[in-house]
């Protein structure tokens, strides 16, 4: 890993033919989380915690959808779909084998022969639908077969996404993910440990992931798994490029961080009760957290950060609506407003 001003080189090595390829990505010094707030948002806070989403509930129904460009015979297709179809069936049923307690070598094998047939039933079907005349492709098989092979490819990804971005003063952001200002924004730098785990968004070009890449991947080839997964999780079309998005990946749902966080970034519209409340939460933190709050930038269409003054903060609030009314107590001369309206009343 080589250091940089203001961000990382990481530097991943795929071994290929013998040789060893580099392939360099600056990772930016901080990250951060556009957030409105909430209890969930409170929570990741309070616990240190990170939600890993489910890529299906992304706003954009293309991400992480690639499609199969079928650039092998139909044969071949069918091969890789078995071999799929055998890996899934078997993993399914050797994790139900382990709830119920089963197990040794009769239970092994027979899990092996089911998980056969079930490839071996799903092959037959989909080569007796091919035979349908409704089909007007060249080659219906192939076809089939590909949309297949694209179906178990994605149930392969599993995986959840943390999504973030390089920037805390971006305006669209701000707007889309923040709350439209009323929210928050967390920044995390990335430890060492997790840097194998996040990786840089590619914009633009087309989602195809071809066929022949996903025989090579379960081969064991690791540049054809490297093209693969980038297919899968780290493309995505060009209008989305203001995002310069990165991804956490790992196991869906609220996990502990692997990330630190360091700041958080008030928007232009929070609420202070939502900044004290938050200051206050952190305040015992083992590792103090930075407050920013968003501004103008006077006469230009630009955002910065500047410090929140803490001082202030706590001078203002919490605030007890009631604490001057003693200073009138000695002012028995002058009625209080409501017993001036109640005279006002009588006559």
């Amino acid at each position: 890993m080589i250091a940089s001003a203001g961000s990382r080189f990481v530097i991943v090595k795929v071994k290929s033919r013998g040789k060893q390829k580099m392939a360099e990505r600056t990772l930016p010094k901080r990250l951060y989380k556009y957030r409105s707030f909430s209890n969930l948002t409170l929570g990741m806070l309070v616990e240190d915690t990170v939600y890993f989403a489910d890529p299906s509930t992304f706003n954009d129904p293309l991400d992480t959808k690639p499609a199969l460009d079928t650039d092998i015979s139909a044969e071949a297709l069918e091969a890789i779909l078995s071999q799929m179809i055998e890996a899934r069936t078997q993993a399914e049923m050797s994790a139900a084998a382990k709830t119920i307690r089963y197990r040794g070598p009769k239970t092994l094998d027979h899990i092996a022969r089911q998980s056969r047939r079930a490839a071996e039933r799903l092959l037959a079907d989909i080569r007796y639908n091919a035979t349908n005349p409704d089909y007007k492709m060249d080659d219906p098989e192939r076809f089939l077969f590909g949309q297949y092979v694209q179906e178990e490819l994605l149930r392969r990804y599993d995986k959840g996404v943390f999504s973030l971005a390089e920037r805390a003063n971006c305006p669209l952001m701000w707007s889309h993910y923040g709350d439209q200002h009323r929210g928050l924004c967390l920044g995390y730098s990335v430890p060492d440990a997790a840097t194998g785990d996040i990786q840089k968004i590619r914009y633009g070009g087309g989602r195809l992931v071809q066929a022949s890449d996903v025989a090579a991947m379960l081969t064991g080839d690791v540049e054809a798994r490297h093209r693969v997964d980038e297919a899968v999780l780290l493309k995505k079309a060009k209008p989305w490029a203001y995002e310069r998005e990165w991804r956490l990946i790992g196991p869906r749902g609220e996990q502990n961080s692997p990330l630190e966080l360091e700041e958080v970034v008030f928007g232009m519209r929070c609420p202070s009760a939502v900044i004290y409340g938050v200051v206050q939460a952190l305040a015992k933190r083992d590792l103090p957290v930075r407050f920013f709050e968003i501004r103008e930038q006077w006469g230009r269409f630009l955002l910065v950060k500047r410090t929140v003054d803490t001082d202030e903060l706590h001078a203002s609030l919490p605030r007890r609506n009631r604490s001057f009314d003693h200073m009138f107590d000695d002012l028995t001369d002058i009625k209080p407003p409501s017993a001036q309206a109640g005279d006002r009343a009588a006559h």
